[in-house]
């Protein structure tokens, strides 16, 4: 672990809750990881570490970027996951936000890693954010699961425990990482329409921010985002109006969605969303 300029051990956070997500199979559209940088953005996030890449990146794959700064000077950057802290103005609890790439090698090393840096913050909660590629309509909210290997957090926030059997990424190996070390943890994975996979997909990392959002009971500005899912859904439009195939499989997606009740759909989903109407209402959020 390297640690940033400002060690961690002179951080001073409240109870804080840490919300990651990885780039590659956990992230369909790059909708998780665009959301955790949306929370950096907005919440003027200090970089406190980042984990040595050496140890868990074939360089072949996951390729270092070269890029100049004032046109002059050359600078690579690794892949890797870095550590951002965020001291909030507003709720009972600071954030650790992690932001990375889903390692090559040596995963529970990996996992290891982003424990000990956990419990060094005094980290009290981990949340992890994903987003899959489904059936799912893009006319529609984007649906977002949500689960929780600790019962008494599954309790609290209305959430299933996983039964999902099959591959899984980095954020498995970590959500299992948190139950064996006692530490609470909760994952949240938004539905990406597999017809428009290329990233962004701003409207499933609105999805995720808005469980963010409920969980932390604080408003999270959003920012040109609603625009940009406006202009996303617009142009996929557009798509299906060009191809009638691609509009005709839309059209089944939607004929078959009554069967099946959307978390957005629900009524207490209904009065979540006039709450967190209410919330922005009062952070000056419009």
């Amino acid at each position: 672990m390297t640690p940033s300029d400002g060690s961690s051990g002179e951080l001073s956070l409240r109870a804080p809750l840490l919300i990651a997500a990885f780039e590659g199979w956990n992230d369909a559209g790059d909708a998780a990881t665009d959301a955790v940088e949306h929370l950096v953005d907005v919440w003027d996030g200090e970089e406190v570490a980042a984990i040595d890449p050496d140890e868990f990146y074939d360089f072949q794959v996951n390729r270092p970027m070269v890029s100049l700064e004032d046109g002059l000077t050359r600078k690579i950057t690794w892949p890797t996951s870095r550590f951002y802290a965020v001291r909030m103005p507003a709720g009972e609890r600071d954030l650790v936000l992690v932001r990375g790439v889903e390692p090559n090698m040596r995963w529970r090393g990996f996992c290891d890693e982003i424990l000990r840096m956990a419990a060094e913050l005094g980290v009290a909660e981990v949340v992890t954010l994903g987003a899959l590629l489904a059936d799912s309509p893009h006319t529609r909210p984007v649906p977002v699961s949500g689960t929780s290997s600790d019962p008494a957090l599954a309790e609290r926030l209305g959430l299933e425990r996983s039964r999902y059997e099959g591959p899984t990424g980095i954020v498995g190996v970590l959500q299992e990482a948190c139950s064996t070390a006692g530490l609470a943890a909760v994952s949240f994975w938004a539905a990406v329409p597999h017809y428009v996979a290329s990233p962004p997909c701003p409207k499933a990392t609105i999805a995720l921010l808005h469980r963010v959002e409920d969980l932390l009971d604080v408003p999270i500005p959003l920012g040109d985002l609603p625009e940009e899912a406006r202009a996303w859904e617009h142009n996929v439009d557009e798509l299906a109006a060009e191809d009638s195939d691609v509009a005709e499989y839309i059209a089944s997606l939607e004929e078959r969605e009554p069967e099946e009740e959307l978390p957005e759909a629900s009524g207490e989903a209904i009065a979540a969303e006039f709450q967190r109407f209410l919330r922005r209402q009062g952070g000056g959020d419009g």
